[in-house]
């Protein structure tokens, strides 16, 4: 039988991964290695200077093999591959993200970076993401048809797919669009704005961004923009 692991940046309790656990159990044997708390933004880090537990979680999905872990996704994808499952997983899939994963953003995601560790440890390796209006009915939609399209293609080093569900209701899907380019703009203009400042002169600064919309043709950005399921392959270091 198939074996999938999935994890993902929101943690272990979050809605995404419940619903993308209970989508994968028809592909396979799935196990979850998920942090046990938030850890967006955090990209492909590692843990190398302390120790990482994982414990057994009681997940909501039955028959799912379920592990809460304290470090970062990458980490839940290194120890799921390398020491908690008996064998290696067939496929790796991570999310589903509470926000989109396109354009220049994909650089600091952690949907992506624990998908980014999966193609290191030589395995098919899928990210999915959504938009933050928290209507499901495109992503129930299309997930299983995207997984049955996807967890077969071969293995091929330094790529994984990526995968952003249109955030509006299912009437206004316009359907997939394939093969999208990862955009150069970004979904926000960061800035920082200060919150404090102390005595001796430093201050404390949160980051403030900027919805900044723009559409490109082609790309992944320009088809959740447009209502579009976004599918294509993000380049990861040969």
């Amino acid at each position: 039988m198939r074996k999938i692991l999935i994890t993902n940046d929101d943690g272990i309790e979050s809605d995404g991964i419940r619903r993308l656990a209970e989508a994968a159990k028809e592909f396979g044997e799935v196990w979850v290695i998920a942090p046990e708390s938030q850890r967006s933004a955090a990209s492909h880090s590692i843990t190398l200077r302390h120790p990482i537990d994982v414990h057994p979680f009681d997940f909501s999905v039955e028959g799912v093999h379920a592990f809460s872990c304290t470090g970062t996704p990458g980490d839940c994808v290194r120890v799921g591959v390398l020491s908690i499952m008996p064998e290696k997983p067939d496929v790796i899939f991570s999310g589903i993200n509470f926000g989109f994963n396109v354009a220049s953003d994909i650089q600091y995601s952690a949907t992506v970076g624990a998908a980014f560790e999966g193609e290191f440890q030589g395995i098919l390796s899928i990210a999915f993401s959504e938009g933050m209006n928290g209507c499901h009915e495109v992503t129930d939609r299309y997930l299983k048809e995207i997984m049955a399209e996807l967890i077969d293609k071969p293995y091929v080093p330094g790529q994984i797919w990526n995968v952003n569900f249109a955030h509006c209701n299912l009437e206004e899907c316009k359907g997939i669009l394939r093969d999208r380019l990862v955009s150069r703009k970004s979904f926000f203009t960061d800035r920082y704005k200060a919150v404090e400042e102390f005595s001796n002169g430093g201050v404390s600064l949160m980051v403030d961004g900027v919805f900044c919309p723009q559409k490109e043709e082609k790309t992944d950005y320009g088809a959740v923009l447009d209502n579009y399921v976004s599918i294509g392959i993000v380049k990861n270091v040969c």
